[in-house]
């Protein structure tokens, strides 16, 4: 593939996907988007030792003890020691969290079905047929 190609496309396609987040946004008053998606981390893939959410995040350890303490006060984690190291200890999501993680998805799927619903067939179809490569390349690596 050409890369002058793949890099046009490449920012072209980081300018929708930033216009798209902007437009989707939650109101102010919920999380962050770094608390959503740690929060999504730790119910998808927990429990989970802070720097494995740090390596899967890509965050320094200082902001994932900020923001897991953050979740912890609002109640949508908790702690359990490590048995294997009495130093560490695994994040779990609590009921609480889970359900917010579920919640804000289903918020930001009927902002983006309103955005959807404004494209005509063909557009919405094109839309379609990208979703298994973005999801491929949405996963982390």
């Amino acid at each position: 593939m050409n890369a002058t190609r793949t890099s046009q496309d490449a920012a072209r396609l980081a300018i929708a996907i930033g216009r798209i987040n902007r437009r989707i946004r939650p109101p102010e008053d919920g999380m962050t988007h770094g608390q959503l998606s740690v929060l999504s981390t730790i119910v998808r893939r927990g429990p989970l030792r802070p720097g494995d959410i740090a390596r899967r995040e890509h965050l320094a350890p200082p902001s994932v003890t900020r923001l897991v303490a953050d979740l912890e006060s609002r109640g949508l984690v908790g702690r359990e020691p490590d048995p294997a190291d009495r130093r560490s200890f695994f994040v779990l999501a609590t009921p609480q969290g889970e359900r917010a993680v579920l919640r804000a998805r289903a918020e930001r799927a009927e902002r983006i079905g309103v955005l959807l619903a404004a494209l005509d067939d063909d557009e919405h179809a094109a839309v379609v047929a990208a979703l298994d490569a973005l999801e491929r390349i949405a996963e982390p690596g």
